[in-house]
């Protein structure tokens, strides 16, 4: 393996607790970086580095090795630099031949594979020892000076030049570095020698470090990270507001009726069709939710106060992965079931907070064929 991306991923977080575990897109944070990295075509091995046993199950599902991190390369004060040494010592010492090493943050969740290779390739072909993730800025910059004044940095105040007419500078993203296994061993840091940069997007530019920028990236996640293909081998919908629009229609003696799309009922007869177990999982108790799963052939959970256990044991019982599972859902109760399956999915007019916890946002309303475009994107990652 000659090139390797380590990802450091400590148990310890002061500005946002357990934030490697935290999801982003419905995603947690270190299976992002996980992701990112194994996606990249030069990439031949990703290890993450970690003292947190549920740190290394996540990465471990997401398809790393983990090295164990000592306690006292763990704590607040330890470098990653140190900790990305102790991995490649770990690594060789496994029987590792490591040339190049990818230098992962896991705080920045969109990390785009393509400029992983990119930085891969300037050390290869154009003869750096490292780089590192920058987005160009034409900001101007200033500091404060120990009395308290303002002192320009990066420009000359009394001039201001158009955007056009000046030259950028570049702002690292803390993103990614890359650099020469062997020039990283001798200099122990991650800048050394010939250094280049590899200009990224500012839009994927975020580092998580407190939880206003969790909330930012939740926010934005579904504007940044591409569509994905929903790979998933169970599909769980909750009903009001999922399989109808939300509302109902109450008459003079006090019956009650829900309007459903056509299109959902086709989309579950085609998940049925290829044997994908389903389930509908309802807080709500009313005879009309039994119905319309009777009608659909699909089992129903209803009257469940507790969404996340019924969910479980639902699971344990038909011997089904909840990280190959997607849950449908669009309400704040959804949101502990959501948290358990590695696809959380949200209808496009779901609660914000759902929205902001799912890993997809469909573009269909629920009741107007949302459990169908579901059905549609599960089936064509099936093809």
């Amino acid at each position: 393996m000659s090139v390797v991306a380590i990802i450091p991923a400590r148990g310890g977080s002061k500005g946002v607790p357990r934030k490697n575990v935290r999801r982003v897109g419905g995603v947690p944070l270190i299976a992002r970086a996980v992701h990112a990295a194994r996606a990249a075509a030069l990439i031949d091995l990703v290890a993450v580095s970690t003292d947190d046993a549920e740190i290394a199950a996540v990465a471990r599902a997401a398809g790393a090795v983990i090295v164990d991190r000592p306690a006292d390369l763990s704590g607040d004060t330890a470098g990653s630099e140190s900790a990305v040494l102790h991995a490649l010592d770990a690594l060789e010492a496994a029987g590792e031949h490591i040339e190049t090493i990818v230098f992962v943050q896991a705080t920045s969740p969109f990390i785009d594979p393509t400029d992983l290779d990119e930085a891969v390739r300037m050390l290869r072909v154009d003869g750096y020892d490292s780089v590192f993730a920058a987005f160009e800025t034409y900001g101007f910059l200033w500091r404060r000076t120990v009395d308290g004044h303002a002192a320009a940095i990066n420009h000359d105040a009394t001039h201001r030049p158009r955007r056009q007419d000046r030259d950028p500078h570049y702002l690292e993203t803390g993103a990614f570095y890359a650099f020469d296994a062997a020039g990283f061993r001798r200099a122990r840091h991650r800048f050394f020698g010939r250094t280049g940069i590899v200009v990224v997007p500012e839009r994927t530019a975020i580092e998580i470090d407190d939880a206003d920028q969790l909330a930012v990236a939740s926010a934005i996640a579904p504007l940044v990270s591409p569509a994905e293909a929903i790979g998933v081998d169970a599909v769980v919908t909750d009903f009001d507001g999922v399989h109808t629009d939300d509302s109902a229609i109450i008459d003079a003696d006090g019956g009650e009726s829900v309007r459903v799309s056509r299109s959902d009922g086709m989309g579950v007869a085609l998940l049925r069709s290829a044997g994908i177990p389903l389930l509908i999982l309802s807080t709500e108790v009313h005879s009309i939710v039994r119905a319309r799963a009777e009608k659909l052939r699909v089992p129903v959970l209803h009257g469940i106060d507790d969404k996340a256990a019924a969910l479980r044991a639902w699971a344990a019982e038909h011997g089904v992965d909840l990280a190959r599972t997607a849950y449908l859902g669009n309400d704040v109760n959804d949101l502990p079931a959501m948290e358990l399956v590695g696809w959380p999915v949200a209808v496009a007019d779901a609660r914000p907070e759902v929205r902001a916890a799912a890993r997809v946002v469909l573009d269909r309303p629920g009741g107007a064929g949302a459990v169908r475009e579901l059905a549609d994107r599960v089936l064509a990652a099936r093809r």
